[in-house]
């Protein structure tokens, strides 16, 4: 499993959402490193978010969710076509759950575990 992991609910149909674009990034000065990335499987889940044996450094990250394609897809209105999710990692080397609770028209996240 890697450091960072997550997942996309989509609370509106009570379901997972699938098929959506994450991208990780740190934050690098002024500018945005991509760290990981990839889509959401049929469980809402992005195994290999980053790979297993990369600790990262304390920072600032931001993870990307694109979720336009994912409400096209299903013909509905896209009103947040993504949702950046930022957050500070320390140096502990812990592992850190960032789910995406995900509707049309909102969406929220915790630290999950």
């Amino acid at each position: 499993m890697s450091q960072i992991t997550t997942h996309i609910l989509d609370t509106a149909r009570g379901c997972p959402a699938a098929n959506v674009a994450i991208t990780l990034y740190r934050q690098a000065g002024d500018d945005w490193e991509r760290v990981g990335g990839g889509h959401t499987n049929s469980d809402g889940r992005l195994p290999g978010l980053c790979p297993q044996d990369l600790v990262l450094p304390a920072g600032t990250y931001r993870m990307h969710f694109a979720t336009a394609a994912y409400f096209e897809a299903l013909g509905s209105p896209v009103f947040y076509p993504w949702a950046d999710v930022v957050f500070n990692l320390p140096d502990t080397g812990e592992h850190y759950h960032i789910p995406l609770l995900l509707s049309a028209y909102g969406y929220s996240t915790y630290r999950g575990s």
